[in-house]
């Protein structure tokens, strides 16, 4: 399955739910009252559909296609203690999402593109597979040659605004960072039912 291209509040619509897809909040662009669609559909949903609305919420938020996601949950179900939890926990330390969390880019999307483009350094090498997983204290920085992009200054600044996250250090100056330790699943998405798309998978 190709990776998603189309608008994105699209995908933030279909879940009811802000992606942190764009540096506005999605409530100030969209209703999430009201169904996509002409006729704004109403009524309850099946199981089925609840189960896979808390799926594409995780889905979309990390921006990984289904065949992704599912190899990632196959990978967290295999790990000792909660699949839920571990799921999370593989996701949050997956390249694209800790150059996020350090504020180098503004949206997952953008730090990706960063990955892809061979700007980021791990603990001193290029790295640019996304989907690599960072372990604790792993020092992740911008390339000397990528410094002085605007995006990633500007995300920078938002970023101090907006405070970083608890488990990681960022040194502005020096375009530095280091992920001290995996957070907590309550640290990142509190607000998901993890047992449903476990449901969801084990149909």
């Amino acid at each position: 399955m190709s990776r998603y291209r189309g608008p994105r509040l699209r995908r933030a619509r279909q879940v009811a739910y802000d992606l942190s897809l764009t540096i506005r909040a999605i409530a100030s662009k969209c209703n999430f009252e009201r169904q996509p669609g002409m006729h704004d559909k109403k009524g309850r949903a099946s199981n089925f559909g609840v189960m896979k609305k808390e799926k594409q919420k995780v889905r979309f938020l990390y921006g990984l296609t289904e065949r992704q996601f599912k190899r990632t949950f196959d990978e967290a179900h295999r790990l000792k203690g909660s699949t839920g939890e571990n799921l999370i926990n593989l996701l949050e330390r997956r390249l694209d999402n800790a150059v996020y969390r350090l504020g180098f880019a503004a949206t997952r999307a953008e730090a990706r593109q960063l990955v892809g483009h061979k700007s980021i350094l791990v603990n001193g090498e290029v790295c640019n597979i996304p989907s690599r997983l960072i372990k604790e204290n792993d020092v992740i920085e911008i390339r000397e040659r990528s410094r002085s992009q605007l995006r990633i200054k500007a995300a920078l600044q938002i970023a101090e605004q907006n405070g970083f996250p608890e488990w990681v250090s960022v040194d502005q100056a020096k375009f530095s960072g280091k992920y001290h330790r995996y957070p907590e699943r309550d640290e990142v998405i509190s607000d998901i039912n993890l047992n449903l798309i476990v449901e969801y998978y084990s149909r």
